[in-house]
């Protein structure tokens, strides 16, 4: 499959054609339009608060914190260009642990009574940062992202030391889990909700407007919501395995009343990918007729239902919640559906599909989200890939009502200042547009802080740059 570069298609025919031949269904504008005639520009009231613009900064951790779980001048810069970006919703800032074991690497942030005082200085940095830039931070909504990454968990070294859900016939084998030990008990879920309530006191009294009660790409919250083999509590039927969710959100009101909640979401899942034949990305093989433990799956292993997703977000509405981010997959066993890119990542393999099919997936899912759901507020993934199209694609995603907000992950570090060009109606800036090397995976998933390598030159001047290097071209062949 020949893949065309999004930086070849230099005109809106080349654009939409390619799209149409590849079947990737996005909407686009022809004229992407700049400063307060932008959709993009319109202010959008949550709550009680006015953000005027559609941006958000999605989640997005730099493996660059301290042994002890603090932020490190990593850390503080790249909330500092989040601050700088001129979006007004900053969804989460990056997964912070509620608990040690629960970190997905051994430089992951975390939250206790020891770093909260540094996590509430990381929000004033970004705060302040955007208040020098623009003015303000009052029209700012600043949250933190809670997490624990249950069977991806790696606290102290490289090495993993899964807490998981159940035993699952592919990544048990994939992760190298040989028995029952890794599996949690109720008592333990139990003492866990405790923490997220405990982690939720700290983060309100820090500042933070709100807190991500984090369920996506497959880190614990997320494999709740596909435990249908679990016994007792927290599996089997929707209800229990929604229970997670549910006493959650009950012991977080309760340690920090008034604190708002939001929920990232992994609508859609696939089951793990592996490299097949010419190393092209294929659903990894799996017992029995169906393949069960895809949430928002149809059971092929490979296709969407949004049933139960849709149950979801029905009950985030009857708990009050109304903040919620869409995504998709894991970055661990299907990243092509979750981030979609030209090149992936150093433990990946090669694309099965054009990278925009998977931008329109995601897309086109937030969409009937939406509109089953108008009363949400909904914040949108995905759309880096799209890189000289990005504001054509976005535009047209707000106008039509598609998403509420567009979320920015890795383009947020490459080129921090695309919303605030584009909303000062400056010409953007190519050169730092994220053309998805994939270097701030490849760089963590081998030891490394995560960063734009290839185009913001802080990163460039640094050790891990020529390592980097070595590794793929080592990799390459």
């Amino acid at each position: 499959m020949a893949i065309r570069r999004v930086a070849q298609l230099r005109s809106y025919e080349q654009f939409t054609d390619y799209c149409e031949a590849v079947g990737a269904s996005l909407p686009v504008d022809a004229v992407a339009l700049d400063g307060e005639e932008s959709p993009l520009a319109r202010s959008y009231v949550y709550r009680d608060r006015q953000l005027t613009n559609r941006f958000a900064i999605l989640p997005m951790e730099g493996w660059d914190g301290t042994a002890d779980g603090h932020p490190s001048d990593l850390t503080r810069r790249r909330w500092q260009r989040f601050g700088r970006s001129g979006a007004k919703l900053i969804w989460g800032g990056e997964a912070v642990a509620v608990r040690h074991d629960g970190r997905a690497n051994a430089r992951q942030l975390v939250i206790n009574d020891d770093t909260a005082g540094s996590l509430s200085s990381l929000r004033r940095a970004l705060a302040d940062a955007h208040a020098e830039r623009f003015g303000a931070a009052d029209d700012l909504l600043i949250g933190l992202q809670l997490t624990h990454s249950g069977r991806f968990c790696r606290p102290n070294s490289a090495r993993l030391e899964p807490l998981a859900l159940y035993r699952h016939p592919i990544l048990d084998e994939k992760f190298g889990l040989a028995d029952d030990a890794c599996v949690m008990t109720d008592e333990d879920i139990g003492r866990l909700i405790d923490d997220f309530g405990r982690a939720a006191a700290l983060a309100q009294q820090a500042g933070y407007d709100f807190v991500d009660i984090k369920h996506c790409h497959g880190y614990l919250g997320h494999e709740f919501l596909s435990a249908v083999d679990r016994p007792g509590r927290y599996g089997g039927s929707f209800e229990n395995r929604t229970r997670f969710l549910r006493e959650t959100v009950a012991k977080t009101r309760s340690a920090a009343p008034g604190l708002d909640i939001g929920v990232r979401l992994s609508a859609l899942d696939w089951a793990p990918f592996r490299p097949g034949p010419d190393s092209v990305g294929e659903p990894a093989p799996f017992p029995g007729p169906r393949y069960p433990y895809a949430f928002g799956g149809d059971g092929t292993g490979t296709g969407c239902d949004l049933e139960e997703p849709a149950r979801f977000l029905a009950l985030l509405r009857e708990l009050g919640i109304r903040l919620v981010c869409i995504t998709a997959g894991s970055p661990y066993y299907n990243f092509h559906i979750q981030r979609p890119a030209i090149f992936p990542p150093s433990d990946g393999y090669a694309l099965p599909e054009d990278p925009l099919v998977g931008v329109a997936r995601q897309i086109n899912i937030t969409a009937a989200l939406k509109a089953a759901f108008p009363d949400l507020t909904i914040v949108g993934s995905g759309y880096s890939y799209l890189q000289d199209w990005l504001p054509n694609v976005a535009q047209a995603t707000v106008r039509a009502g598609m998403t509420d907000f567009v979320g920015l992950g890795r383009m947020a570090l490459s080129y921090p200042d695309l919303p605030a060009d584009l909303l000062a109606a400056r010409p953007l800036q190519r050169k730092r547009i994220c053309r998805t090397f994939s270097d701030c995976t490849t760089a963590p998933r081998n030891g490394m802080v995560s960063g734009c390598y290839p185009l913001d030159d802080f990163y460039k001047s640094r050790d891990e740059f020529t390592r980097l290097a070595a590794i793929k071209k080592e990799t390459a062949h």
